[in-house]
């Protein structure tokens, strides 16, 4: 028979360890987010709807985006075993020069709707963590302003073409003039998108103050706060706004816009080139050929055109396509370190995260955008351990197969 004894407390003691009780509610609520799944379902807590739908949403009945996160989670990693994976160096070469990570932080419109911290926050988390960041021509925070927020970041300005062509032309001069490594074209806008959530919910720049956002009010007042309390909205690129973003993007936008115009903007900018909104095979070539540094495939994270290509999809098709001729980065649909490593190995040369960073900065702010990263980082750097690889340079198809 097996003999019992009553425990003493010195048997006890070491097993009742207390969890040191964290009183800063920001920072206990980024500890307990271990992934930025749960970074999103705190950044929908924190944030009002219209503003977290405006983030959290695509186009028409948002099938592109879903399609993009589905294909992500059905693929299947295949990891080869006895590797040394002691040390894995998760360093790799964006537009030739060195990033920390595999991943860059994407351009996104009206950052500082969805924390008034906006761009700062976000470049200085770049800056220190060693990540590129792509300021949004619809940023709201001027492009002198991100620049003395974060003097040591690698940061690229993203550009629309505008009508008003003289006005793209002062916007890469002031980039340029600001320290600007690259310009980052996104050609997938030629007319906006139908983001239905964001006519539902009656959003608009700034937010209008209609009964249902006052009730809104009562449920997120620190929200609330930070926004009517801090300085007003500074755009990057316009003076002041009225209306949806949909309004805004078709009136200001050029549909008329060509491959030709490219060399329109080679007279205003000599530095690299990123072309980003890339969807199919031959328009990567096109792109590729007119001297592009870098393309991204993407459909917009899904916020342009329902039913477009997988970016994911497209990859091995478009790496094959273009060689080494130029760099080939993805967007769309990434929500962890293992979806990045999934797409370095299905031929990118790097990855963009914009929803992921943007859950994090709804959450906490700069320390939200901070966890964001800690979080991919170490999903990275543990998919490569986990599959046998110790640099992003020993990815290959034979890592990943596709559903």
């Amino acid at each position: 028979m097996t003999e019992r004894q009553i425990p003493k407390w010195s048997d006890l003691k070491p097993l009742l360890r207390v969890k040191p009780l964290e009183l800063d509610p920001t920072t206990r609520r980024l500890q307990n987010a271990l992934s930025i799944a749960d970074l999103r379902t705190a950044a929908r807590r924190r944030t009002p709807r219209s503003v977290f739908d405006y983030t959290d949403g695509a186009a028409d009945a948002e099938i592109s985006l879903r399609r993009a996160r589905m294909l992500f989670r059905n693929l299947e990693l295949r990891p080869s075993i006895l590797h040394d994976v002691s040390s894995v160096d998760t360093t790799t070469q964006m537009l030739g020069s060195p990033a920390a990570v595999p991943f860059s932080f994407a351009p996104t419109g009206f950052t500082r709707m969805m924390h008034h911290e906006g761009e700062g926050a976000v470049a200085r988390v770049a800056g220190r963590r060693g990540i590129p960041y792509a300021l949004s021509t619809m940023g709201t925070t001027s492009i002198e302003g991100v620049a003395e927020a974060s003097p040591e970041a690698r940061k690229w300005f993203q550009l629309y073409v505008w009508k008003d062509r003289s006005a793209g032309e002062d916007l890469m001069a002031r980039a340029k003039a600001a320290g600007y490594e690259a310009l980052m074209l996104t050609v997938d806008v030629p007319v906006a998108g139908a983001r239905l959530r964001d006519v539902r919910n009656g959003f608009s720049i700034p937010p209008a103050l209609t009964l249902k956002t006052l009730l809104d009010i009562g449920t997120k007042p620190a929200w609330w706060v930070n926004m009517l309390t801090t300085e007003p909205l500074t755009f990057a690129s316009l003076s002041s706004w009225e209306g949806t973003v949909a309004e805004l993007l078709d009136q200001l936008f050029d549909p008329s816009m060509t491959l030709a115009d490219l060399e329109w903007l080679r007279a205003s900018w000599d530095g690299p080139l990123i072309i980003k909104g890339i969807q199919t095979v031959e328009d990567a070539q096109r792109v590729t050929d007119a001297g592009a540094d870098a393309i991204v495939l993407s459909n917009h994270g899904g916020r342009q055109l329902d039913r477009a290509p997988v970016p994911l999809r497209l990859l091995p098709d478009v790496a094959e396509a273009v060689g080494d001729r130029t760099e080939v980065w993805v967007d769309t649909g990434i929500m962890s370190g293992a979806d990045i490593v999934a797409a370095l190995a299905l031929g990118a040369d790097a990855t963009m995260v914009g929803r992921a960073y943007l859950y994090g900065l709804m959450a906490g702010g700069e320390r939200g955008v901070d966890r964001a990263a800690e979080i991919l980082t170490r999903e990275v750097q543990r998919t490569m351990a986990l599959l046998g690889v110790s640099s992003v340079t020993e990815l290959g198809p034979q890592h990943v197969r596709l559903p």
